[in-house]
């Protein structure tokens, strides 16, 4: 696979990835305590809350990575283990963009 497809391939999951997380922040905000919605449904809102937290967290976690991926992308560093400095199969980059690690490294 040619650098350009990689390219536009990062560029779209960046890009997915910063809509996920517009949408994960719109649904973490705070509740409101003079929001009549009763007791069990204000439990319900924040332990959804927390669950949305959560996923803007890791969402956040794996633009960095794609980001930083996007950046190393025709270089010497493209495709390499930050771990081990071995070769990255571009089966595993494509399956997971945003990580650096090889497969046993990323375990």
């Amino acid at each position: 696979m040619n650098v350009e497809k990689i390219r536009e391939r990062l560029e779209a999951d960046i890009a997915r990835t910063e809509n996920k997380i517009k949408q994960y922040e719109e649904l973490s905000q705070p509740i409101s305590p003079d929001n009549a919605i009763g007791r069990v449904s204000r439990m319900d809102a924040i332990n959804n809350k927390g669950v949305m937290d959560a996923a803007l967290a890791k969402a956040r976690e794996r633009l960095t990575g794609l980001r930083h991926n996007l950046e190393k992308l025709g270089t010497n560093d493209f495709g390499v283990c930050s771990k081990c400095k071995n070769k990255i199969p571009i089966e595993r980059i494509l399956l997971a963009p945003s990580s650096s690690f090889c497969v046993n490294c990323a375990r």
